[in-house]
Formats: C-alpha cells, sequence, structure tokens
C-alpha cells in the first residue's frame, strides 16, 4: 500500500472523509469521534488509500477492534477511497484532561447529574422488601425493552452485595474504561451499565464494605461515570430498608420507586416497608409489581392452558393498595409477571427474555410494563424543584 503521509494536505477527499468519520461514535461515551478530538491524522494518497491516525483514551481500551472496523467502513464509504488503514494511538495526559472538560460541560465542582432540578432523565429505582422476588430480572428485563424502543437507558447496580446484573446482561466479567477520573459504564444491547461488581479486581472478590465507605462507592457510580443524556436511569438496589436505600433515597430524592413482590402474603407486608422507606425519602412510589404471579401450563388432557398460583394470589394488589392508604396518593399495580422457567434461564445465560424469548408470557408483561412507562414520561407531581417564595 502506498503511504498516505506522501499526499498533499489539500487532497480533495480528505474533507470527505473527515466529514464521514463525523458519523463514527466512540462505542463507549457514545458522540462523534471528531467531537471528541479522538481523530488525530488523516491522509490520503494520490491513489486514493487513506491512512486515519485515532487517538484512544487508554491504551487497552475494550472495543478498540469495534472502533477499527467503524472508522475503517465509515472511511472507504466515501467515493473515490481505495483502501483505509487504521492506526491507533493513545491520548497524552493533557488530551484525556481535554476530554474530560469537554464531557463535563466544564462543570468543576462534582455533583450528580439527575439530582438536578432540570435534569429530564427518569430515575426509577426498583426495590424490594426481601430477596428473592425477582427484582434484578424485572431491572435488566425493564431495561432492555426500555431500550428496544429507541430509549437511551442506564442500569446501576446498587445491590452492593448481591450485584447480578452484570452476569443477567451477560457482561460478568467486562470492566469499565477510565478517562482521566471518570468512568465509562458498559456498553451492552444499547444499555449503558455499571455495578460495584465490575469495580472489583476479581469476579469472586468479596464487598464488605459499611458506612463511610459505601456512601461513596454509590456517590462514585453517580458522579464519576459518564452516563451521557439517558433517558431513563433504572437503579436495582438492595432488598429492604438498608443503608443502600437510605443514601441513594438522600442522593436522589427525585427518584421515582417501583416496588417489587410476589403473591404470598407473608411477601407482600414486607414489601410494604420498601415503599413507605422511600416516601420517607421523598421518593414518588409510582406502581408494585407483582412477579411470579402465576404459572400457566398446557393441560396434556384438553390442550387448554391451566393456571397454578403456585406463590397464592393477592399480594400484588394488597401492597398496592396499602400503600396508596398509606401514602395518601394512588398507587397502581403495574404488572403482574408469570412464572416463567426461561425468565430464570434467560438470566444465566445474560440474555434477558424479553430479547431471547419475547413471545413468552413473562416477556409480553415485561413488554407492556415497559410501554406503560414510556408513555407515562415525567411529570412535575411530587417534584422538588428547588424554589423558594419570593423575598426569601
Amino acid at each position: 500500500m502506498q503511504d498516505p503521509r506522501s499526499s498533499s494536505p489539500n487532497h480533495p477527499l480528505l474533507p470527505l472523509i473527515r466529514k464521514a468519520l463525523g458519523g463514527v461514535n466512540d462505542p463507549e461515551i457514545k458522540r462523534p469521534i471528531t467531537e471528541l478530538g479522538m481523530v488525530a491524522a488523516i491522509d490520503v494518497a494520490d491513489s486514493g488509500h487513506a491512512r486515519v491516525e485515532v487517538l484512544l483514551t487508554v491504551s487497552g481500551c475494550p472495543l478498540k477492534e469495534t472502533l477499527t472496523r467503524d472508522v475503517t467502513a465509515a472511511a472507504m464509504s466515501v467515493n473515490g477511497v481505495t483502501g483505509v488503514r487504521v492506526d491507533l494511538g493513545v491520548m497524552s495526559d493533557q488530551q484525556r484532561g481535554e476530554l474530560r472538560g469537554l464531557l463535563k460541560g466544564g462543570q468543576v465542582d462534582k455533583e450528580i447529574p439527575f439530582a438536578r432540578p432540570e435534569s429530564l432523565t427518569q430515575v426509577i429505582a426498583v426495590a424490594s422488601g426481601k430477596g428473592g422476588v425477582g427484582k434484578s430480572s424485572v431491572t435488566v428485563n425493564l431495561a432492555m425493552a426500555l431500550a428496544q424502543r429507541g430509549r437511551s437507558v442506564g442500569v446501576l447496580d446498587a445491590d452492593v452485595y448481591g450485584h447480578s446484573v452484570p452476569a443477567m446482561l451477560g457482561v460478568g466479567d467486562a470492566r469499565p474504561t477510565s478517562v482521566e477520573d471518570m468512568i465509562m459504564p458498559v456498553p451492552t444491547n444499547g444499555l449503558k451499565v455499571i455495578s460495584i461488581g465490575m469495580l472489583k479486581e476479581r469476579r469472586d472478590q468479596v464487598v464488605a464494605w459499611r458506612g463511610p465507605i459505601l456512601d461513596r462507592a454509590l456517590t462514585q457510580m453517580l458522579v464519576d461515570v459518564y452516563w451521557g443524556d439517558l433517558d431513563f436511569l433504572l437503579l436495582d438496589l438492595p432488598p429492604g430498608t438498608g443503608d443502600v436505600a437510605i443514601s441513594l433515597g438522600q442522593k436522589l430524592p427525585n427518584a421515582e420507586v417501583i416496588v417489587v413482590t410476589t403473591p404470598q402474603q407473608a411477601a407482600a407486608e414486607v414489601a410494604e416497608r420498601a415503599g413507605t422507606m422511600a416516601s420517607m425519602m421523598n421518593q414518588r412510589v409510582i406502581g408494585v409489581i407483582e412477579n411470579m404471579s402465576f404459572l400457566e401450563v398446557d393441560c396434556p388432557h384438553c390442550g387448554q392452558p391451566h393456571r397454578y398460583d403456585v406463590f397464592g394470589t393477592g399480594g400484588g394488589q394488597e401492597t398496592a393498595s396499602t400503600l396508596s392508604a398509606r401514602l395518601g396518593y394512588a398507587i397502581p399495580l403495574l404488572a403482574q409477571i408469570p412464572l416463567d422457567p426461561q425468565l430464570r434461564a434467560g438470566g444465566d445465560i445474560g440474555t434477558p427474555i424479553v430479547v431471547g424469548a419475547p413471545g413468552q408470557p413473562a416477556a409480553r408483561a415485561l413488554d407492556e410494563l415497559a410501554e406503560k412507562l414510556s408513555r407515562k414520561g415525567r411529570g412535575l407531581l411530587g417534584r422538588q424543584l428547588g424554589l423558594a417564595p419570593a423575598g426569601r
């Protein structure tokens, strides 16, 4: 291949190639590489062979092959380009600092972007009173169903001790990339994901944090992670009403809460506490999800589907009714998700059921739930706007 660096700096293909590269987004930051200062040089030989030098944020960028492929395809799409060579370099400390300033919009003080009154991101915390009700399965499938509707969705796995979200999304061994003191969330299937599990040195390492360390880790995942513009941020909370629920309630008072329970009465009583805790932290409960509602089996004799209430009935509606009376506003039962072995299997293999088996009853119920939330939007009712009466 002829060395493109022997070409004229005024080659007519240069502006066309740069324009084409403007359509290539960094796989993690999701913004054009030309805007991010990642295109260091473009050279074109008289033969039409082009060389594009791209600067990675860090040398170990996990998606450099994807970036190389996208840059090559974009440059080759220009009429007259006969070949492309992509050279990968690494940003200097100064260039990374400039990139950080660009992404932060000149913001100096660290603050949680989703806590600002003007934030347009709908933050939904998925809570439960106890473990084992399928809260994480609901979170990842709901996130995927929202992303399939073209929404920009982030998932923060705040279940510090039981972080299962990465494995359920097939990124259990993934590690985020750092740019200066910013962390890039791991992209997967249209989602942006971060978890304490991704910040550990080893996947089998045990997290044994309390108090200030735990609070600092949660702050880091909200402040230091570059989420970009999100339509939805879903938080997978740990079960119960402990330190994490309190800390996140203080950091994100405008978050909306969905309570997950199962049909049995004992679970419903415990789930009510999670909703009450959210209200104590000035968060609004927007609904209840009853998971494992029933098992539907085709009868071998009549061929018709028969419904079995394996875990009893009525727990979801009871939770919704009790919280409505206790908190003073209507809290609906948003969905009843049937018990489905494929929902569990999808989590085990890292393919949520709404992707792997969208025709299953559980997948349809989760998809309908996503449609409700997608239509609902973000209102001002119950939202803290940071306003004070005139004269104060």
